[in-house]
């Protein structure tokens, strides 16, 4: 008998990496004290009350048992839309608006409509790894853009001139980034932006971590640039600033053709993303500002514990840190990045990220997702990483 078959593109790739992180942690005996998990991103503190009253209305509901529109609820969209049009200071309608079941889910149904098999895509270095899993399942090559410590993983903008020269159909940057938490200046993007445009490709942004930037300025002016429709693709979760990842909410801020073309492969993934949260956090946009601008504070209280924390382990470099992440070079070099993290979880009860699972030149460090924990569980750091070796 002949067995079947997988698909090589997929068959090849290694297994999702959070699960195996997961599973050091649960070989960890407890003896430094409880894990202190700076793995997975998922905020540290639990969604709003009204946020699950409206889940749970929403949920009961039979009219959200159906399909809906491909493209999203309208009073989400139109909500999104208005959201969006306030942070920028630009215009930005419903119709610019497409909901998704994720963030993840919005980078393959861009990436979908932009390449095909053999196209190329620009992703930097290092990259989120599901970015790099999806276009290699796609058989969408990738081009990688560089990034130096010594810059803070901000990328250059001959880096991404390289990449467009090399034919790519986008640059798909992440900022504030995974893994690094690097935060891209706005004259960088409008750059970036600008030799897209030239180069007839798209610029995919990913904002995921939009909302926990340490300032009130405006990300960047892209959205106000006449003709951005024709170029521009970003992305965004709703899982982290709403505390929701489980419901699965993310959008797309595109023109309307771009949407139009994204609707084409959600259609084939998805049909519609989930209904109940899309009703539930188009109450929550308006209605829960306040609460979401005090859970942006508490972030930035943990990063600048994480700061602090860093200036007493010298041995330990913190090569970036921002909104959610930060790039930790270990105090091992030559050893497996996998080798540390691993090592961190089951004798120190630090759960973190390898950081060749985001490159394979990224052996010499570990992101550590603070916004997980809070600023008392950050602190305690100090004396389990000063203490800890890899005899």
């Amino acid at each position: 008998m002949t067995a079947a078959r997988f698909n090589p593109l997929v068959a090849e790739l290694s297994a999702p990496p959070v699960p195996s992180v997961f599973a050091w942690a649960r070989a960890y005996s407890g003896s430094a004290g409880p894990m202190i998990d700076l793995s997975q991103a998922v905020p540290g503190y639990p969604p709003h009350p009204d946020l699950f009253a409206w889940l749970a209305e929403a949920a009961s509901a039979r009219a959200n048992a159906g399909y809906g529109p491909i493209e999203g609820e309208t009073p989400l969209r139109e909500a999104y839309a208005t959201e969006v049009s306030q942070v920028y200071g630009a215009a930005v309608s419903a119709e610019n608006i497409h909901i998704t079941a994720g963030c993840n889910q919005a980078f393959m149904a861009a990436a979908m409509a932009i390449a095909g098999n053999g196209d190329a895509i620009a992703l930097t270095d290092p990259y989120y790894f599901n970015q790099e899993t999806t276009l290699a399942m796609l058989g969408i090559r990738r081009e990688l853009i560089p990034l130096d410590a010594a810059s803070g993983f901000v990328p250059e903008i001959e880096g991404i001139e390289a990449a467009l020269a090399k034919g790519v159909k986008a640059v798909a940057l992440v900022s504030p980034n995974n893994p690094t938490g690097a935060i891209y200046p706005a004259t960088l993007l409008h750059q970036a932006f600008e030799a897209c445009r030239r180069a007839g490709a798209f610029l995919i942004l990913d904002e995921t971590y939009r909302d926990f930037l340490p300032g009130t300025d405006r990300p960047h002016d892209l959205l106000s640039i006449p003709g951005w429709e024709d170029n521009l693709i970003l992305l965004y979760s709703f899982s982290k600033s709403f505390c929701i990842p489980g419901h699965r909410l993310g959008a797309i801020t595109a023109g309307p053709k771009a949407v139009s073309e994204i609707a084409k492969v959600m259609d084939n993934l998805q049909i519609c993303a989930p209904r109940a949260p899309q009703a539930a956090v188009a109450k929550a946009i308006p209605a829960l500002r306040d609460w979401r601008e005090q859970n942006r504070i508490e972030i930035l209280k943990r990063a600048d514990t994480l700061r602090q924390v860093m200036t007493e382990l010298p041995a330990w470099n913190m090569a970036s840190l921002g909104a959610y992440f930060a790039f930790i070079r270990h105090p091992f070099p030559g050893k497996d990045s996998a080798e540390v993290a691993e090592r961190l979880a089951k004798k120190a009860g630090v759960l973190c990220i390898p950081g060749a699972y985001f490159g394979d030149d990224q052996q010499d460090y570990l992101r550590f997702a603070f916004a997980n924990a809070d600023s008392e569980t950050i602190a305690g750091l100090v004396a389990r990483l000063s203490t800890f070796s890899m005899g």
